[in-house]
């Protein structure tokens, strides 16, 4: 959940410093299996196009719908807002209309509603991908987090 303008404008910053390059993105359709049909207004990108549109952070918002644990076990790309599909409408006034948006979830699935939602709303949505379909496709941008471990319990003192 978003709660201020300036974590947004940090973690923005925080693209723009881990990813560069200069290549415009060639938006392109990943191919889509019989029981994976595509049925959103959104471009369901590949991984050549997600590394373009990487490749120029200034310009660029990833936002990732999926819930925290799906990030921490499959990973997702080095900055990004999560705003979980279910929230995103509310987080609308803090989300940049000025950069193009990259939505992503495990299978694309839930970033295709997401950007046909954006779309909708006015913003520049340049297509969904699938974190998993990404690193499937050979995609090494990903980043996993470990889950922090719990404190041990205080010990009593002597």
């Amino acid at each position: 959940m978003i709660h201020s303008k300036s974590l947004l404008a940090a973690v923005i910053l925080g693209l723009a410093a881990s990813v560069s390059g200069a290549q415009t993105p060639a938006v392109a359709n990943a191919p889509a299996t019989a029981t994976d049909a595509w049925t959103h207004k959104t471009k369901r990108l590949d991984r050549a196009a997600v590394d373009a549109l990487l490749a120029r952070p200034q310009k660029l918002v990833v936002i990732d719908v999926r819930r925290p644990d799906e990030l921490t076990a499959k990973g997702s790309f080095p900055v990004y807002l999560n705003i979980q599909a279910k929230q995103l409408e509310s987080a609308l006034p803090y989300i940049p209309k000025d950069r193009v948006i990259l939505t992503v979830s495990n299978h694309a699935h839930r970033a295709g509603d997401a950007g046909d939602l954006l779309t909708n709303k006015g913003f520049k949505v340049a297509g969904a991908t699938g974190s998993e379909d990404y690193e499937a496709q050979g995609g090494t941008a990903l980043v996993r987090i470990p889950v922090p471990a719990k404190p041990a319990s205080a010990s009593a003192a002597p």
